[in-house]
């Protein structure tokens, strides 16, 4: 019987040395790379392309990025070509800062501004910290990726604080003091800070309180009407005819049965809340699939374990929508209570600013607001997402 002879075989498999004419078609049988090539390259049809080590010195003129040897070809990246360390859409951001600073420092004003210099100066050291960070770019890790990903936004942002300079302080387009300059925000937010902050934390506090009862009485009635058919029969009524009326509809009556005025907020924050959040978990609990319940019942599981273990699991994405949803409900609930009944609060501090005609100080409430709201829906996303651990990839909201 005739061996087949291979490269680097041992035995009645006898090595002998590849042809250096052309090449052959032949491969080890130990690449592990894929069939064998008919490139023209490996055929012998076209001579080899010419390489350069850092060794030998020798040319590589002509030849294909990916058929380059030696140590240079080693050490380049993947993708080159994307890999840009600069950030040309942060420099631009930091450029339209700065843009922005010497326009409110250059172009006179209509009426005496105060803080102007001070303003000046924060906008030209946002404006030279974003070139710096442009400059750096990825080199910064997760700094690098946060400043790429917001840059677009950065730009706009410095864009709306050139036109708002314009057309209040500047040309006068907007009146005084409905709209107030950029200037006379900043001296809200530098010498009005305490009440501010005072109002801020108390707000947090009263939404939490009616968030937390209103969410946990929801969770409770909504898994009671998805496992009990009698829960469900009593409940579903009143839930369709009294849950969907607006939560300020029971002013009156809240703060007629209530001792305070801050437990009759709560309840109301809690009302507004407990309706989405019951609609929702009982959504997902009787859309959890009757297999589960089967396959549990048949290893032994108890109906204590078949609620704690399978049906509230298997409901939690839409239990954390319901939540979504009484979340952004509660916060208006939370105003429209302040500015009635409570003595503090962001609510009452815009009431207040409303009845002095303090705008500016109206308008800084309202972004506190606003900032306030964006970062409980982020911290509620965080809970989600560390809840919902076991569902990454499913979950895509």
């Amino acid at each position: 019987m005739s061996s087949i002879d291979f490269p680097g075989g041992s035995g009645a498999v006898r090595a002998r040395p590849l042809p250096t004419g052309t090449r052959s078609v032949l491969t080890d049988p130990t690449d592990t790379d894929g069939p064998a090539s008919t490139a023209p390259e490996r055929t012998g049809l076209l001579p080899p392309h010419p390489s350069q080590d850092d060794a030998t010195g020798a040319s590589t003129a002509g030849a294909p990025a990916g058929l380059q040897t030696g140590t240079a070809a080693r050490h380049l990246p993947r993708d080159a070509g994307s890999l840009s360390p600069a950030q040309p859409t942060v420099v631009l951001a930091g450029l339209l800062w700065l843009a922005a600073a010497a326009l409110l420092a250059w172009w006179p004003d209509l009426t005496f501004q105060p803080l102007g210099r001070e303003l000046t100066a924060l906008w030209i050291g946002t404006g030279a910290l974003l070139i710096l960070l442009g400059l750096a770019g990825d080199r910064l890790g997760r700094v690098g990726r946060w400043t790429r990903a917001r840059g677009p936004w950065l730009a706009a942002i410095a864009l709306f604080a050139a036109v708002w300079t314009v057309v209040t302080a500047k040309t006068g387009w907007l009146p005084q003091p409905f709209f107030p300059t950029p200037q006379a925000m900043l001296e809200v937010f530098l010498y009005d800070w305490p009440k501010i902050l005072h109002s801020a934390s108390f707000s947090v506090w009263l939404l939490a309180k009616g968030f937390f009862f209103g969410a946990t009485a929801g969770f409770a009635i909504g898994i009671a009407m998805g496992w009990s058919r009698k829960v469900s029969y009593w409940a579903t009524p009143l839930l369709r005819y009294i849950g969907p009326l607006p939560a300020t509809a029971w002013l009156p009556l809240a703060f007629f049965i209530f001792p305070t005025s801050g437990s009759a907020s709560v309840f109301l924050i809690a009302f507004s809340t407990a309706f989405p959040v019951a609609v929702l978990t009982w959504s997902g609990v009787a859309a959890v699939n009757r297999d589960y319940y089967e396959i549990a019942r048949t290893l032994g599981a108890s109906p204590r374990f078949l609620i704690l273990k399978v049906a509230i699991p298997a409901a939690l994405p839409h239990v954390f929508v319901g939540l979504f949803m009484g979340l952004s409900t509660s916060f208006a609930v939370l105003v429209v209570a302040e500015m009635l009944g409570v003595e503090a609060g962001l609510g009452w501090y815009l009431q207040w600013a409303q009845g002095w005609a303090a705008y500016a100080n109206m308008y800084g409430a309202l972004f506190v607001m606003a900032a306030m709201c964006s970062g409980l829906i982020t911290l509620l996303f965080r809970i989600r997402d560390r809840v919902l651990v076991w569902q990454k990839g499913v979950v895509r909201w």
